[in-house]
């Protein structure tokens, strides 16, 4: 008997090996109907897959995340048979599964249009409505490039022989005449695709940008049921309105130029101030819990990022100044991350076990050359800056000086108002490929994934398995969050690290006065600045909590002859520390309340007659909305409590 440990705790016993799909069909048709895959013990599975020994059994739908991929990616090869059978010269690319959806690239002898849009998606709807199922099957590399030669398919023969140089399955998926090189998994059949949406069609590169080969990208969703597709799409227009990228822009946050490039933002003084703020917050924090802060290089000759493995792993995502491969000159890079500077602090003078645990943090501003593709606004950029930090410590103190960084991050997301937003993935290195990617032994990662399996266990975080997503020197817990637009980006990353401290020649004396190596952890507090502006534009519609806002009350007179009562009490908040404006254009006073509220000031002190006479003002809030006139005393010593306290 295979007995299977159901997500309840109830063990299931089945005689003989079968498909995941008969044996949820032997739990119930209802669940067979709704399932999208299989987690066999913790990995995500196929719902094909053979079971033939006693395992962890869980079937996800497609409420669950690894379910709509699944169910997306299904949509995406049926994307590409529609386009197929309306375009047959259509060459195809890649199609997988993104954060709210589909896209497939295909190469075409004209771009496609809105137009051929509908007509794609007339073709998927019918083509759904046929109930193909999906049948998956595996060839050797001969037999592999023979069917899509056949097909004239030459991006997919590009593929098999990358897939087949790493030792991979080469499987296929087939659904009625359509075939694609996938790994897959996917839904059992099309026919649960009962409402799609394609959104948009753009330019793509095959490969890298330089390579000039164009393709064609569709993207776009699919739901089980058309409200779902509905409510979905009512979504996208409010994150639409949400959207940092125009939002920042239309409040003067930032801005960019084309001759300054793209990923290269150009913080404007509203923007400037939200991260300067959040900045000396982050550092006052850090300080009050033992950090040392430091002030490194914004280069290094190459020979810094040998020595730390950067030179060798991350190389392609950085920028270089001079000849890389000319050993005869002197070669520099600008800084990617922080760490190998920072562990010159340690290497300063010679260190004994009670200089650990040393914590040391920065306010780095680092730079990465990130894809074109990539770059999204204040999102992804290839200049950013970041709440880095580095703790030099004993083995022993590991446990405690770990839980210590998540509570820092907790408290961060906590006070920005970002904790419920946010997911946690322990980031595992893949043991399949460990020469290309990784460095250290099997047993060092054993090691070092054991203790963090251990530590996230004890504190009871939920967290999913991210396999293949470690650093190259150590794994990681990565605090992931979604942009309005559902696009899932690493807010913030704790890391333990085994290994670097021996390349750089890191020891220190011991209590038993014996010569040992340090374990390191990386870790960001709050992560770039710039990607929470962001983030935080989209969570609040633009009105950041008071303590946070670029300018936290303006003053409007209503008169030019109460101007100078107005200037009195900007100046006596200015002297508090508070950030105010006066409105004293000779205006009506509507469209002075307009502007600020187009403007999402948080609060509003309006001075008329009675405000001068009685020293008052009235308030309106942009929560509370007009408040009844109070003595100005008041109205700020409310505010400040409102700041003090960093309320939401």
């Amino acid at each position: 008997m295979i007995k299977l440990t159901l997500k309840d705790g109830s063990v299931k016993e089945i005689e003989q090996a079968m498909p995941a799909s008969e044996i949820i069909k032997g739990i119930g048709m209802g669940l067979y109907k709704a399932a999208c895959v299989v987690k066999i013990n913790g990995e995500i599975k196929d719902l094909r897959t053979v079971i033939d020994s006693d395992c962890e059994f869980e079937v996800l739908t497609f409420d669950s995340k690894h379910g709509k991929e699944t169910f997306w990616h299904t949509a995406s090869h049926l994307l590409a048979q529609a386009v197929k059978n309306l375009y047959p010269d259509a060459k195809l690319g890649r199609g997988p599964a993104t954060e709210n959806g589909f896209y497939y690239d295909f190469e075409v002898e004209k771009p496609f249009t809105p137009a051929d849009l509908e007509k794609i998606q007339a073709e998927m709807k019918k083509l759904a409505k046929e109930g193909f199922e999906l049948e998956r099957f595996e060839l050797s590399c001969d037999e592999a490039v023979k069917l899509m030669e056949e097909r004239n398919e030459k991006y997919k023969i590009e593929l098999i022989d990358k897939h087949n140089s790493k030792g991979e399955k080469l499987s296929f998926y087939k659904q009625g005449d359509f075939v694609d090189l996938c790994a897959g998994p996917h839904i059992m059949s099309v026919a649960p695709i009962k409402a799609v949406k394609l959104t948009q069609c753009t330019g793509a590169y095959w490969g890298k940008a330089e390579d000039g080969i164009q393709m064609s990208r569709i993207y776009g969703t699919a739901y089980p049921k058309a409200s779902m597709l509905e409510e979905h799409l009512k979504q996208m227009e409010e994150a639409k309105l949400r959207d940092h990228n125009k939002l920042g822009r239309e409040l003067e946050y930032f801005t960019t130029v084309d001759y300054i490039g793209q990923g290269l933002p150009i913080l404007l003084p509203k923007g400037a101030k939200v991260i300067q703020t959040l900045q000396r917050w982050i550092e006052d924090e850090e300080y009050k819990r033992g950090y040392q802060l430091t002030k490194t290089p914004f280069m290094s000759k190459r020979e810094l990022y040998k020595i730390s493995g950067h030179w060798d792993h991350y190389r392609d995502g950085m920028f270089i100044l001079g000849d890389p491969d000319d050993e005869t000159k002197e070669c520099f890079a600008l800084r990617p991350m922080t760490c190998p500077f920072q562990y010159q602090v340690f290497l300063n003078r010679k260190r004994s076990y009670r200089d650990l645990p040393m914590r040391l943090g920065e306010t780095s501003t680092l730079f990465r050359n990130e894809d074109s593709g990539e770059m999204h606004g204040l999102i992804r950029v290839r200049q950013f800056t970041i709440s880095e930090g580095h703790l030099i410590l004993r083995p022993e103190q590991l446990e405690e000086e770990f839980k210590g960084c998540l509570d820092l991050a907790k408290y961060c997301l906590e006070t920005i108002g970002l904790a419920e937003d946010v997911s946690y993935r322990f980031s595992q290195w893949d043991p399949a490929n460990p020469n290309n990617k990784y460095e250290g032994t099997a047993e060092q990662w054993e090691e070092a994934q054991g203790a963090m399996k251990k530590i996230l266990d004890d504190i009871g975080l939920d967290y999913e398995i991210g396999i293949d997503e470690a650093a190259f020197y150590g794994p990681k817990l990565d605090i992931q969050i979604k942009n309005v637009f559902g696009k899932e980006d690493t807010l913030i990353t704790i890391q333990i690290d085994m290994q670097i401290a021996k390349k750089f020649g890191m020891e220190y004396v011991d209590k038993d006065g014996k010569m040992k190596m340090p374990y390191i952890i990386h870790r960001t507090s709050v992560g770039c600045y710039e990607r929470t502006l962001a983030l935080l534009i989209e969570k609040y519609a633009g009105v950041l909590p008071l303590w946070l806002a670029p300018e936290q009350v303006r003053i409007l007179p209503i008169k030019p002859e109460h101007n100078d009562y107005a200037y009195d009490l900007a100046e006596e908040m200015r002297d508090l520390g508070m950030r105010v404006e006066v409105d004293a254009e000779d205006d009506n006073i509507g469209p002075k309340i307009k502007q600020a509220r187009f403007d999402r000031v948080p609060y509003m002190f309006i001075i008329g007659d009675n405000e001068v006479k009685d020293g008052t003002v009235t308030v309106r809030s942009r929560k509370e909305g007009e408040l009844p006139a109070m003595p100005a005393a008041d109205a700020i010593a409310k505010l400040k409590e409102e700041i003090d306290t960093k309320a939401k």
